[in-house]
């Protein structure tokens, strides 16, 4: 993998890392603020932060393999 590729896949990182943040933030918001009213929303929170974590430890995982050799 070149620098420009491994720096490339660094930011995807640090970006799907603020993302899966920013989605667990909404479902602690949900739980917090909005349940047991809100129940309707778990469905598509849930999914929503799932996505953006496997997203984010799916290129976690891609870039601990770039730098591992």
């Amino acid at each position: 993998m070149s620098d420009d590729e491994l720096r490339d896949l660094e930011k995807e990182v640090r970006k799907l890392k603020r993302i899966s943040q920013e989605w667990a933030s909404k479902l602690h918001d949900l739980v917090e603020d909005r349940l047991p009213g809100g129940y309707e929303e778990l469905p598509a929170v849930t999914q929503s932060t799932y996505d953006a974590c496997k997203a984010w430890a799916d290129a976690n995982r891609r870039l601990a393999q770039a730098t591992a050799h």
